[in-house]
């Protein structure tokens, strides 16, 4: 998740909003992203998705079946999506997201057989978003 957090703090630095994810495979990072939705001029580039897509591309496959993946926010429901169709085994997020996040739409079901663990390293990742914020307000 450090990494994840270096991720974030990359997308800082470019004035993107801080989220960074990495994708692990027997313990070696295969992946890292953070969000480019500013730089690209699309929706869809967020740190989850530019992972996914680095991790697929990196193994030449497009299910990452035995892969972790480490996010600094809790996922949208399009990400999530993305996790599920990839058939990540386990998804590990930092802070949660009470307006945007999975979890605000999906409160009993989930449409993943991915092992969820959230809250690392959440008062790191939520600080982050909060400085971001709080500079542009």
């Amino acid at each position: 998740m450090r990494i994840a957090l270096n991720e974030a703090e990359d997308a800082y630095a470019e004035g993107e909003i801080p989220v960074g994810a990495v994708v692990v495979l027997d313990n070696q990072v295969i992946a890292k992203g953070h969000n480019l939705t500013e730089t690209l001029k699309d929706v869809t580039a967020h740190a989850e998705m530019m992972a996914l897509t680095a991790a697929a591309n990196a193994l030449g496959a497009k299910y990452l079946q035995d892969c972790t993946l480490y996010v600094t926010l809790e996922p949208c429901l399009m990400c999530l999506g993305a996790i599920a169709h990839a058939q990540v085994k386990t998804l590990v997020f930092g802070a949660s997201d009470p307006k945007k996040g999975y979890s605000v739409y999906l409160k009993d079901k989930f449409p993943s057989k991915a092992e969820i663990r959230q809250g690392v390293l959440a008062e790191e990742s939520s600080q982050l978003l909060k400085q971001f914020f709080a500079e542009r307000r």
